[in-house]
């Protein structure tokens, strides 16, 4: 059960139940509206981050996947649609799930350690190198960006704990 009570439309300040009302009925938006004054930024931050990057959304969405068995199950659940819909593959997914790796492209693996290395804080140079190896500057720090904010919301819903949505899939999570 959830530690803060969620906001809708109905129950929301006036500054951000436009807005609400405007969103998938998503536990994670009627967590973050309590966030008055930075609701707005972080909708169209995340918007940018899902819809306007030059990374490949596919490495985006794998990234994210990882975060999310990382630190916060509801990412995973809210993003295996929306991965299958940039071109992620069923089997992809399997393995990123089961942990087998070794059945990933070399790219993928470099992204996916990379991340691991984000979640627990500590990107050594090896890790750096791997990445940096197959990403320009620029998609090196947007990755380093979709990393971030997912863990930042990963801890935000362990630590207000969150419940469960069904999946809202490409159309529920347009933000921006």
């Amino acid at each position: 059960m959830a530690r803060v009570p969620y906001l809708t439309p109905d129950n929301a300040p006036p500054t951000v139940a436009g807005t609400l009302g405007k969103l998938a009925p998503l536990h994670v938006f009627g967590l973050m509206a309590h966030a008055e004054t930075a609701f707005r930024p972080w909708l169209k931050f995340g918007g940018a981050l899902l819809n306007d990057l030059a990374l490949d959304p596919k490495l985006r969405e794998l990234a994210i996947l990882r975060v999310g068995l990382l630190a916060a199950r509801y990412e995973w659940e809210q993003h295996v649609p929306i991965a299958l819909a940039v071109g992620v593959t069923e089997g992809q997914i399997a393995a990123l799930e089961a942990g087998r790796l070794d059945e990933l492209d070399e790219l993928t693996r470099a992204v996916l350690d990379f991340v691991d290395g984000v979640v627990a804080g500590e990107v050594d140079d090896a890790r750096y190198a791997a990445v940096a190896a197959h990403l320009p500057d620029r998609e090196l720090v947007e990755l380093t960006l979709v990393a971030g904010h997912y863990l930042m919301l990963a801890r935000m819903m362990v630590t207000l704990r969150i419940d469960s949505d069904p999946p809202a899939g490409t159309e529920g999570l347009r933000l921006g």
